[in-house]
């Protein structure tokens, strides 16, 4: 499976952006599909993750609330729609898959990694 995430950017905080995350390769029936990020300095952190088939979705204490994370079978791709963005969220943004339809896998179970899209949160 190969995950080309794309749409981070310069946002100001309190505005929102949309991340993408296509998958090409194979089907994703049985897969979950989860995003993370890792900020300067930090440790690769949770966000959200969703099994693909049933749609079951999971988020951190941090973005639940204001992240959606979702899927478009058509186009074998996984958003991340981030709203009310701070200045903490401010990170590089990874989407990974798992070959296991699990909700919220830990991270280390992750098969396939994208190659990170940034985003940057001003004040």
């Amino acid at each position: 499976v190969q995950l080309q995430a794309s749409g981070g950017g310069l946002v100001q905080a309190g505005g929102s952006l949309r991340l993408s995350c296509a998958a090409s390769g194979r089907t994703l029936s049985r897969y979950s599909m989860g995003w993370f990020r890792q900020a300067p300095g930090k440790d690769r952190e949770f966000v959200a993750s969703i099994t693909w088939s049933v749609g079951i979705t999971d988020y951190s204490d941090s973005v639940k609330g204001r992240f959606t994370i979702s899927r478009d079978y058509a186009k074998n791709t996984v958003y991340l729609q981030m709203n009310s963005l701070k200045t903490e969220d401010t990170a590089v943004y990874y989407c990974a898959a798992r070959d296991r339809s699990t909700i919220r896998p830990p991270r280390d179970q992750y098969n396939y990694w994208g190659q990170g899209t940034l985003v940057t949160v001003s004040s």
